[in-house]
Order: structure tokens, then sequence, then C-alpha cells
């Protein structure tokens, strides 16, 4: 069963997409096990994430991008990680219904996932789900995560370009200029630019990026995400309009930054330019070879937590509740430390031992 509907995944079947994603957003192990049949076909779709807080207006930037790359000849696919039903456990749907409009495009391509509780804006089977769609012969792959703050980063282990979005009015002047989050963007966009602040807010990100980019240069021992944070604040306090002080403009003179633009998703007002420029990217970063290793860099990064959620399989299929009650026993009576006991933990799963 489950190398047949690979196989029509292959083939381009919507129908087998759906259901191969739905058994990974189920966790079924004989679907995971069948992904090898898409070795061949990774690589070869741009994957775009789309990130943001909430409200800034990600789901009809989103919608307005689909237009903009089908007027482009691409094959479009979506994953829209939607916040989880406290109910269900399944997704609310929010950002699918704002999509409508492309449903019936045989080009295009829209599944929610839920967010399953995961913090950092994508769920488990993201990633996976990705590379079904890959495998199906889109060309772009977007995936617009839950609102997040300022740690959740995780689509940059996935994503060949992450657009952060932000939005004047949310109540903190610097609301995305978060340490973390900020070191994730490759192109900014502050949506909703018809709103008064929206240069203001322009003026900030692109202080910060200056500021960050100066410290980087210097390598300043001091430098970090604290430091960071705290240097653009001091920028702007001082009635910065916006750009960083000389000597720092001199220091980053040759180095690119991230460009920052300003879109009206609602009317589509710089969506076409916004597109333009994500499309010129991917292609610099292809024949620079940033991307290689950018997505060699995903990765190492992304093998890292699948053998982390294989050992709590191991753990799970190895009855290792006994095992671990009788280790949090040890420590709360004080005969062994948590350290010890999680080191006997680890020795315990790497060597399958039975509980």
């Amino acid at each position: 069963m489950y190398e047949d509907l690979a196989r029509r995944c292959l083939d381009g079947e919507v129908r087998a997409v759906a259901r191969f994603v739905s058994l990974l957003e189920d966790g079924d192990r004989r679907a995971y096990n069948a992904m090898s049949a898409f070795a061949s076909t990774m690589g070869k779709a741009q994957i775009l994430g789309i990130t943001g807080p909430p409200g800034s207006g990600k789901s009809t930037l989103t919608d307005k991008l689909i237009g903009y790359f089908r007027g482009q000849e691409k094959k479009v696919a979506v994953i829209a990680v939607d916040p989880s039903s406290p109910f269900s456990g399944g997704a609310i749907l929010g950002d699918r219904l704002r999509m409508q409009g492309h449903a019936v495009d045989p080009g295009v391509y829209i599944r929610s996932l839920a967010s399953r509780g995961q913090l950092g804006g994508l769920s488990k089977a993201t990633a996976f789900a990705v590379r079904v769609l890959e495998a199906a012969g889109y060309d772009i792959v977007i995936i617009e995560t839950v609102g997040v703050g300022q740690s959740e980063i995780d689509i940059v282990k996935v994503a060949d370009t992450v657009v952060l979005v932000s939005v004047p009015g949310l109540g903190d002047d610097i609301q995305v200029i978060k340490a973390g989050i900020m070191e994730i963007g490759d192109i900014f966009v502050v949506n909703k630019a018809d709103r008064d602040g929206a240069d203001r807010v322009v003026r900030e990100i692109r202080a910060m990026l200056e500021t960050q980019a100066a410290l980087k240069r210097g390598k300043s021992p001091s430098a970090g995400p604290d430091t960071l944070a705290l240097r653009s604040a001091e920028l702007l306090h001082h009635g910065q309009t916006g750009a960083a002080p000389s000597s720092q403009i001199e220091q980053i003179e040759a180095e690119e930054l991230p460009p920052v633009m300003k879109t009206v998703a609602e009317t589509g007002e710089g969506v076409p330019e916004l597109g333009a420029r994500i499309l010129s990217r991917f292609e610099g970063d292809r024949l620079s070879g940033a991307l290689e290793s950018r997505r060699l860099s995903s990765i190492k990064a992304q093998l890292k937590d699948i053998a982390a959620w294989q050992l709590l399989d191991l753990f799970a299929d190895s009855g290792g509740d006994g095992r671990l009650d009788s280790l949090a026993e040890a420590v709360h009576s004080r005969s062994m430390d948590i350290y010890g006991a999680a080191k006997k933990l680890t020795a315990t799963l790497v060597k399958g031992e039975q509980a």
C-alpha cells in the first residue's frame, strides 16, 4: 500500500499526496519508512518560508504570492501551519480559508497542518510533507508558519528563503526586532504599509540589520542576543532616523544587507516586487553555492531532530516508562543525581535494553 501510494505521489496524483501527508501527520511509521522513494527528488523545489507575529497578514500575503508565482508558470504548494484545536488536535484551518480563491486551480495545492503544540512554528510532519510535495512536482513549496515570537525559528531548518513579515501598530515600537528571529530573515516585509507608522518600522528594522552586520564584522566579544537588542534600541532612542552611526556604516558598506520591503497584501501593492525579489534571491543563492551550503546545514539540523524523535520512539517501544519511573524514584529519594539518572536512561535507549 505505502509503496504504491508513494509511486502515485511521484506521478503527481493529488489524492495520493493528501493521503500520504495525512499518514505522516498521524505519525504512521510505515509512511515515514516509505519516504525513501522520494530521495532522488529532494532539492528540486524552492522552499519558501513565511513567518512573523500573529496578525501580520501572512495568510493574505501568501495568497497574493500564489497568484504571482502562478503568473510565472510555477506550480505552487502551500503548507499552512495552523494552531491546533484543543479538542481534536487538528488544524483550525483559519489560514487555509483565506486562500480559497485558488482552490480550483490544478497548479495549486493547499494543505493545513496542525502545529501539534510545537513551539517552533512548525509541526513535526512539516519537513516530511515538504518532501512529498517536492516529489509530486511542485516548483515552489510555501510554508506559512503559525504566528511566532522571538525564539520560534524552526522554519530556518526547512526553507531555502525565509520572509519575515512585520506590521505597524502591534503595540510595541520594535515588536519584530527580536534577537533570534531577526537572525533568520532573508527578506523583511512590512505588511499593511498603508497604516501609520509603517515607515518607522522599516527604519527600525534597517537600523537593527545595520547594527547586527557591524557587530558581526567587528566580532565584538560582548556581541550577543542581548547586546544586539540593546545596541539597536540605543540607536533608536538617540534619535537615529534608521541609519547606524557613520563608523558602523563604513564597516558594512561592502556587505549586502537583507532587503526591507513594504506591501499592502489586501490590495496586492508591493507583492509583484516581493515575488520577483524572492525568485531572484533564490537564483542568486543557487549560482553562488550559498543554496547548497544552506541545504546541507538544514539537513544536519533535521537529522538531529529526527534522531531525537527516533530515540523517543525507541523509549516507548522498549517499555521505557517503567525504567523512567524507577530512575525518577531514585532521584526523588536522593540516591542518584538527575544527570546520572539521565545518562543511565540514555544508555538504556542506545543499547536497546528492555526496561
